[in-house]
């Protein structure tokens, strides 16, 4: 089997060339064909020699991976089912479109969520993916063909680290990937288009907030640590008072942001007190935490928090001086939320 070229980075890029008896320059020039022009086919680098790009296809290949199904949603958001090294095993890719005027104006945002695990071991209580198990790790190659897969590649504004699986569990190949993503030789991006989410991975997230300059939203659910551990196992190796300890040594009051993610439960964390509580454990530091509407799964216990309880969270939040926001549903009628169609692709294929 050839070897992928898709999710190498210049240095790797430049290990390859250098194997292959290449000039230093070649490697420059495949991440072009890779990230900017984004070729499908290792014939299609034409300022590679007819010998170089013979010698190159020997080996390797561009490898791209294309999505087998996509949903759209009568809001405009489309979800992507791509195939895995694992047999029968699939990731999802969901585009968010924001219209500039409504649904029958152009896109005037295009978010890509993406997933960087095949299932999760992270094991949260309120989410398919983690109730479907961990089967693997995707590479960059992966991770980058989700932005290159979807019909409106061109188009996309924004990355979101928001998909399947845990993106600081699979750190070496996330990191990769958002080099590619924000190098000038890769997608050219702004690391203030890329979002990287964590239920906090302690040894990891010390590495993504040194090496990335990418936002931060952590995955915090319930302020007390006990209750949260009964929605979050990961509570008991990294408790949420050391993930915020070492959010704390940075600083967020420039154009790097931090969030917390906050999904509604009906009884279970949408009344006064949990929104005293978040609002002290966040004092002082610089950031914003999204309120979330929780997507029903099947045979879960939780029920999401009524449109009254969750306006009156916010704004309990809002006066103690946390700035909150209301993320809007979207998808729901193509099972958006994340594991829904990736767990119903594997039941369709086993």
């Amino acid at each position: 089997m050839k070897e992928r070229l898709l999710g190498k980075t210049l240095a790797e890029l430049q290990l390859v060339a250098s194997q292959l008896g290449l000039p230093s320059f070649a490697a420059k020039q495949m991440a072009q064909w890779l990230y900017q022009k984004r070729v499908t086919d290792i014939d299609a680098m034409t300022n590679l020699s007819k010998a170089a790009r013979s010698a190159l296809a020997e080996r390797y290949e561009v490898g791209r991976t294309l999505p087998v199904e996509c949903f759209t949603s009568r809001d405009g958001t489309r979800k992507y089912l791509f195939p895995t090294v694992q047999p029968d095993k699939y990731i999802e890719t969901v585009m968010i479109p924001q219209y500039e005027d409504g649904a029958e104006g152009g896109i005037a945002r295009a978010t890509v969520c993406v997933s960087s695990q095949i299932g999760c071991k992270m094991g949260c209580r309120f989410c398919m993916t983690g109730r479907g198990g961990f089967h693997g790790q995707l590479s960059a190659g992966e991770i980058i063909s989700q932005f290159l897969g979807l019909e409106e590649a061109d188009q996309l504004t924004n990355a979101v680290f928001m998909g399947m699986g845990e993106p600081l569990d699979n750190w070496e190949q996330v990191s990769r990937a958002l080099e590619i993503i924000t190098a000038d030789w890769g997608f050219g991006w702004s690391p203030k288009r890329v979002t990287v989410s964590t239920i906090g991975v302690l040894p990891n997230l010390k590495h993504f907030l040194d090496e990335s300059r990418c936002h931060l939203a952590v995955s915090l659910h319930n302020p007390f640590p006990q209750e949260r551990e009964k929605l979050m196992p990961v509570q008991k190796a990294w408790p949420l008072h050391d993930v915020l300890a070492l959010i704390r040594q940075y600083d967020f009051t420039g154009q790097r942001r931090v969030s917390f993610e906050y999904t509604m439960f009906a009884g279970l964390n949408d009344t006064p007190r949990y929104a005293d509580a978040l609002a002290r454990l966040l004092q002082g530091l610089e950031c914003r935490v999204n309120l979330i509407r929780f997507h029903a799964i099947p045979d879960a216990p939780f029920q999401s928090s009524d449109a009254a309880a969750i306006a009156a969270f916010q704004q309990r939040l809002e006066r103690a001086g946390i700035t909150a926001t209301l993320r809007a549903s979207r998808g729901e009628d193509i099972l958006a939320a994340c594991g829904l169609l990736a767990g119903k692709g594997l039941k369709k294929n086993n």
